[in-house]
Formats: C-alpha cells, structure tokens, sequence
C-alpha cells in the first residue's frame, strides 16, 4: 500500500519539459503528446474491467501453435558483416521489437539493432512480468559489432537495462546510440556515456569511408513511462535509415494515425522512382492489439498495419512486436493470420507485407536508380 500511494503521489508531481518549444504542437510544459489524437491514460476502472473481461474468458488463449522458430545462420551473418564493401543488405528476427539489420555503407557497412531486448522478462523486475515465450533469435554473444542502436521508446519491452548496459560494453567499443528526446539521461545512468537525441523528423547523419547515412526520428501515435510518475516525459517515435543503397522504416509502437501519410509525403521527393523508389524495408508492429476498446489508441492491429505499409510506400514490410511477449489478448499465433486477412484484402502480394521466424534473415537487393544498372 505504502508504494502504491508513493507512486500515486509521484504521478501527481509537476515535471517541467526541458525541451519544450512552445512552436511545436506535440511539445507540453510538463512533456510530450501525439500530434492527432492526445493521449489519454485508461484509468484503473477500465484496467480492472479489462483484465476481468479477460479473466471471464480466459484469454489469451493458447496458440495453436507455437511461433515458428529457426537457427539462426549466423555463418552468413558473420561473413556479411566482414563483407564491407559487398554487404547483403539483410534483416535477422530476434524477436518482438528486436531486430539486426546490415545496412551497406561505404567499405565496411553498419550493424544495425532495433529496440535490443534480450532479457527474460519485459518488467522491472526479474521474478514477475511479460515473460518470453521463447529465446531470442539470436543471442547477445552471437552479434557481430554493432554500430548503431536505435531506441524507440522507453517502454520496458523496448528498452531493457541488462540489454542496454551488455552492448555498451562489447568489445572494441560502444555502439551509438540513437534515441527520442529525454532518453539520453537514462542511458548515461545505466552505463552509456553519450546518446544522440532526436525530435520529430530530426536527423543525425552517420559517415563512414566517405558515404553518408542519414537516421530521422519519425512520429507514431503511443505513450512513454516507466513508472505512474513519468507518463509523457520522454519523447517516442520509429525511424527512417537513409543509406544510398538501402532504405529502411521502423514504425515503433503505435496506433493508426494520419503520422503515416505524413511520413510517406515527407520522404517521397527523395524515394522517386528514379532515385529508387520507396522503402526497400518497413518494420511495422502487427501484435498487441486486443480488446480494440483498450488498445486502438497505442497498437495497431495488422488490417491497420496494412494501411501504414501502404502509407509510406514501403516496397516490402516485416511484421513484428507479436509472438515472444503475451502483453494482450490475442493468441500469440493470432497477429500473422489476421496479417495474411488484410494483405488480401488490400490486394497485395504475399510477399509485399509477411513475418519471420524467430532466428530467420532475410536478404534483400540493393537499391537501384536510373543512373545505376540493376
């Protein structure tokens, strides 16, 4: 009771907004909201009706079957990430948010990971909470040196200390570490010296051997907080990576939102189909999404998926955030079905909008343009 009334007490403290900028309308004095729709916490009445509706029918229920899981063919990763000039573009599934990507940049290339959790549990605590339903697909041993971290919020299953503090200190030096404003402060308490902070459709550029990368924090419609007393202080977001030979989008965590087309149209003069085309790659959540009641607002479900693939104009997407933490209602199996539904209802072909076994690498074809033969 002590600690329940402590942290009701801390979420009624005032926090002021250090970056605030009263010409941005996603900024507040005390912090951040989304640009379409304000978030609005679900107070403990509709928590408690949840998890009894939940209860009653004893959801989730069980998959029919389990996520699928591979090994993961790390001889090609290895040998890829020493290719340098010749690098596969490539994505490997360690599960949930997580993800290698290895971007071609100049003679050596960037290994890249999204939201890295690799911790039993997606909670505070090591004994209580999301528990994985599987290892990761890769495990933290097995990463080749990793260049670029990007975070994109700070929600424990997407931002886990054990992971965070692990890559700071693997050999030959930290990563660099790319987050939404007022993550920075607590990634030097948990043992990273310095982190690039990003607003809304800020940019960071990334040179190596005389090519450049250009990493933009995107909007998304979500939340932040770690605690009842920090709701909305940290900012949230997914990313666009720019490399002249590959284009990639993490959506993040989010509702369906106007953000997209947004998104789509801002990057569009630079992805014509001279220069191109779209995004060779989007990472777009498709789990985590039932009772639409609670979650509409923060999680998409896959027919709206769909329609952000469709939005930005990504060539080929990879549906993750379903099958390694049972955070909602549905069946962990549930997400790709309800996936394949929609990308037939929208007209797409099977390949354009699918999902990876946990542990598996897709490979994909470098960007071509007028000027460069296919």
């Amino acid at each position: 009771m002590a600690a329940v009334a402590s942290a009701l007490l801390l979420a009624g403290c005032q926090h002021v907004n250090p970056y605030y900028d009263a010409s941005k309308p996603h900024h507040r004095p005390d912090g951040f909201q989304n640009r379409y729709l304000e978030f609005q916490p679900k107070g403990l009445q509709a928590l408690a009706r949840w998890r009894w509706e939940a209860w009653r029918q004893d959801l989730p229920k069980a998959p029919a079957s389990p996520p699928p899981t591979v090994t993961p063919d790390l001889a090609f990763i290895r040998a890829n990430a020493a290719a340098g000039g010749t690098m596969v573009p490539s994505m490997t599934f360690i599960g949930h948010a997580s993800a290698l990507l290895q971007i071609p940049l100049g003679d050596h290339g960037l290994q890249v990971l999204t939201d890295p959790v690799f911790s039993e549990r997606a909670s505070p605590l090591s004994f209580i909470g999301p528990k994985r339903a599987q290892p990761p697909g890769m495990a933290l041993a097995d990463l080749p040196h990793i260049d670029l971290i990007l975070i994109t919020h700070n929600h424990y299953d997407h931002l886990d200390e054990a992971s965070i503090r692990a890559l700071a200190a693997q050999p030959g030096g930290p990563p660099l570490f790319v987050v939404p404003l007022g993550i920075a402060a607590w990634m030097r308490s948990h043992g990273v010296a310095d982190a690039v902070e990003l607003d809304w459709f800020e940019s960071h550029t990334i040179e190596r051997d005389g090519a450049v990368a250009e990493v933009t924090l995107t909007p998304s419609q979500h939340w932040s907080g770690r605690s009842l007393g920090d709701r909305l202080q940290t900012l949230w977001g997914g990313y666009a990576l720019l490399a002249p030979e590959f284009h990639f989008w993490f959506a993040g965590d989010t509702g369906y939102s106007k953000d997209f087309a947004d998104i789509g149209a801002r990057f569009a003069p630079r992805q014509t189909p001279e220069s191109g085309g779209g995004f060779d790659l989007a990472m777009i959540p498709i789990g985590a999404y039932e009772p639409r009641w609670f979650m509409r607002e923060q999680h998409v479900n896959p027919a709206e998926s769909v329609r952000i693939h469709q939005d930005v104009g990504a060539k080929r997407s990879i549906g993750v955030h379903w099958g390694t933490f049972n955070l909602t209602d549905e069946p962990s199996d549930q997400a790709p079905l309800d996936l394949a539904v929609a990308r037939r209802a929208a007209g797409l072909p099977d390949d354009a909008f699918t999902t990876l076994a946990i542990g598996q690498t897709l490979r994909l074809p470098r960007r071509t343009t007028a000027s460069k033969p296919a």
